[in-house]
């Protein structure tokens, strides 16, 4: 068995809850009711989606060599729109 290993970003929501997205995996987003949920929930996303590839004889994607950066960018709100 190998062991792989995957960033999960986690996005609040405003109705309460997180979006959890792999991005190494397109398409692989689940949703959970609080942090811990969207984690487990994000597990399982991307056991099955990686036992899909393997069944498919796909290709299983890694973030093996990704470079992660975060950016900060300034922008100037429009007068008169509440940000």
């Amino acid at each position: 068995m190998k062991t792989l290993l995957y960033r999960v970003i986690l996005r609040p929501e405003a109705e309460g809850g997180y979006t959890a997205l792999v991005p190494s995996l397109p398409g692989c987003i689940t949703y959970g009711d609080n942090v811990d949920e969207a984690i487990a929930m994000a597990r399982e996303a991307i056991e099955l989606y990686v036992e899909s590839l393997v069944a498919h004889g796909e290709e299983v994607p890694t973030e093996e060599g990704t470079l992660e950066y975060a950016l900060t960018v300034n922008y100037a709100e429009a007068a008169g729109v509440d940000a």
